[in-house]
């Protein structure tokens, strides 16, 4: 990540899944207002993120589109795996070990991350140490015991 305008999340998934939480979180990101973009470097798990974001409710489902698919820019969540911001997103998804790089164009980044993994855990207090040094605006989210999601920093 060059140099943080907008604000980082981490995410610190210990009880709950990605398929669990980034429905939620894309929902509440829609919710106001905002277009998101959903960046995750491997095409298996953009297509596993495509297919629950079309079921993640019996009654609901998160339109969204696939970056290399017609009619990107008219996409309120976009999954991709590079850096261009097809749909003009404010919000900026980061599943996995994908890219940091720009990110400033965005009003909020959120990092989640499975904290039972331990290359992700190793890669977010990286990414945290790196973003802290440059001044970024962060906040770090966990999982209380009853699943609710609490601000620890």
């Amino acid at each position: 990540m060059t140099e943080a305008s907008g604000e980082v999340w981490f995410y610190h998934l210990e009880q709950s899944t990605l398929d669990q939480v980034l429905p939620e979180l894309l929902d509440r990101t829609l919710q106001r207002g905002w277009r998101a973009r959903v960046r995750v470097a491997d095409a298996d798990q953009r297509r596993d993120i495509d297919e629950r974001l079309w079921t993640w409710r019996e009654d609901s489902f998160l339109a969204h589109g696939m970056a290399d698919e017609p009619h990107a820019e008219r996409q309120p969540i976009l999954l991709t795996g590079d850096d261009e911001n097809l749909n003009g997103s404010q919000a900026l998804f980061i599943v996995d070990q994908s890219d940091m790089s720009l990110t400033e164009e965005f009003e909020r980044c959120f990092i989640i991350f499975d904290g039972r993994d331990e290359v992700a855990l190793t890669t977010a207090r990286a990414r945290w140490k790196t973003l802290k040094d440059q001044g970024a605006k962060l906040a770090y989210w966990k999982q209380s015991d009853g699943g609710r999601w609490e601000k620890a920093a």
